[in-house]
């Protein structure tokens, strides 16, 4: 008798054993998928740029660059600035017009060449750019030489001294917003009022701060660029560029303001020329812009290209024909819906129809909308019942009893939508969505249990099938969980560890509690 005990208690303390085991196998399991998850979302936000809001949608800009200008008749030379890298937006598109024109484009710059030409010429550059300043693309800023001191005469080079001296007083984070400030002031000090022209242009006025920062050793330089503004005169704005603390800032100069404008673009670096015209005269540029929006997935093709990230995004389920994404955004919902009624039935003691009854429910209702879905659903299920009992009495077997069940069921539907569309009744006309099988099936399944278990007992549990439907509708149905379980599909992962987790667990369901509340208080 204690030999056989003491067996017992060895297969029962290793059946502990494996339990435990497996429990943190899984455990494990769920940690790495938590961790490549993580990583995964990481890499899709910053490469693809993937967002985490279904609704978040990228501005896209069309620019055209216009230039105008009166040929000679002797060669002609046209250098266009153009954008080059930068850090707020990235060109997706390219597009030259200049007929009869050679061209040669290099980082900065587009070059049109051409003879014999005559009379009124236009050239056209257009790009299209998308807003890049969530972090998709940080250029390293590379260290410019140490500016040359200017070869000024010593009463000049005293009042440089002296303005920079005066700047110094002036409240600012840094000695060129506090300059800026200065050159902006009403009035202007007497001692930089003496020290600028009598009249001078807006570039020239950046090239005399250049000066005065020079002095201090600080490297500048002078950009121009546009500021995306749709139905607004679009003219290039001066902007200064000092490099400090290893990198190069850009300062408005006519605020001191630090940093970039949104919404603006840097079309041109280094203090060059926008345009030069040789074999011309009367040249001219004028730009002109679009603002289109699209949503971040359209855009992550091509960002991945952009960033040479193409080669994982060509091998994604995002690369995949527009249909095969759609059916594939409907299976990955699945899992969730999987893991709520696993919850609800292992964890709290729901008992329903079956395991996956509540969520094909849930799956029609999003298909139906959730009040016509709700309508449609309760009269099928209890008309059903009604002709299922008519059945009964029939004493007819299984397979023949089922199958005419489907067909009242495909004929209920048929009437319904045939209704629904001459009474021009939504809500009649979405019965059509219903999976017929299933409905077939909750009808023979709930009379069954009405005749072995009683009345009370199908009720219970086609109400319960419901009830989870509905909480699991309204979880699958959120824009939320859609996007998120579509773009970041690696969270399947973390919630098949969950469920093979919640697999282990053998303790008291919640609504168990309840139920052995007595012996507890007895205890």
């Amino acid at each position: 008798m204690n030999k056989i005990k003491q067996f017992k208690k060895v297969k029962f303390n290793a059946l502990i054993k494996k339990f435990r085991s497996v429990r943190f196998v899984l455990s494990i399991l769920l940690v790495l998928s938590l961790i490549y998850t993580g990583i995964s979302a990481y890499y899709k936000v910053k490469y693809w740029g993937f967002s985490i809001s279904p609704k978040q949608n990228t501005n896209v800009w069309a620019i055209e660059a216009h230039v105008n200008f009166i040929a000679d008749g002797s060669p002609i030379e046209v250098n266009l600035a153009i954008p080059s890298k930068n850090k707020g937006f990235k060109i997706l598109e390219e597009n030259i017009i200049a007929n009869g024109y050679k061209t040669q484009k290099s980082a900065d710059k587009i070059t049109f060449t051409a003879r014999n030409m005559i009379g009124e010429q236009d050239l056209y550059y257009k790009i299209m750019v998308f807003d890049n300043t969530n972090g998709k693309d940080k250029l390293k800023d590379e260290a410019p030489k140490a500016p040359k001191k200017p070869n000024l005469d010593e009463t000049t080079l005293a009042q440089a001294q002296q303005i920079l001296s005066l700047s110094e007083q002036i409240d600012g984070n840094d000695a060129i917003e506090k300059l800026i400030v200065m050159f902006n002031q009403e009035p202007l000090d007497p001692a930089l009022k003496s020290y600028l022209p009598v009249q001078y242009t807006p570039k020239q006025k950046l090239e005399i701060m250049q000066q005065l920062l020079s002095i201090k050793g600080i490297s500048t330089r002078i950009s121009r660029g546009l500021k995306l503004e749709e139905g607004q005169k679009i003219t290039p704005d001066l902007m200064l560029e000092a490099y400090i603390d290893k990198a190069w800032h850009i300062y408005d100069p006519d605020t001191g303001i630090r940093g970039l404008p949104d919404n603006f673009l840097l079309f041109q670096r280094g203090g060059k020329s926008l345009l030069d015209v040789i074999g011309g005269e009367d040249s001219s540029i004028k730009f002109s812009l679009q603002k289109s929006i699209t949503s971040t997935m359209n855009l992550a093709s091509r960002r991945a290209k952009l960033l040479r990230k193409a080669g994982l995004y060509n091998f994604s389920i995002y690369n995949l024909p527009l249909s095969s994404q759609n059916s594939l955004k409907w299976l990955s919902v699945f899992p969730i819906a999987i893991l709520f009624v696993v919850l609800l039935r292992n964890v709290i003691g729901v008992r329903t129809m079956g395991t996956f009854t509540p969520m094909l429910i849930a799956m029609s209702f999003v298909q139906t909308g959730f009040w016509a879905g709700l309508v449609c659903f309760s009269f099928i299920v209890s008309l059903g019942l009604l002709i299922r009992f008519v059945m009964s009495k029939l004493n007819l077997l299984l397979v023949p009893r089922i199958s005419a069940v489907v067909i009242f069921v495909i004929l209920i539907i048929t009437a319904l939508t045939f209704l629904g569309y001459n009474l021009n009744i939504k809500i009649a006309q979405a019965s059509v969505y219903f999976p017929i099988i299933i409905t077939a099936w909750v009808i023979e399944r709930a009379s069954i249990i009405w005749e072995e278990d009683g009345a009370k007992n199908a009720w219970s549990e086609l109400s319960n099938s419901l009830l989870v439907g509905i909480i699991v509708y309204f979880v699958i149905s959120n824009d939320y969980v859609q996007h998120w379980m579509f773009v970041f599909n690696e969270i399947n992962l973390v919630i098949l560890f969950i469920v093979m987790l919640l697999g282990t667990y053998t303790g008291y369901r919640l609504t168990e509690l309840k139920r052995f509340a007595p012996l507890v208080k007895r205890k």
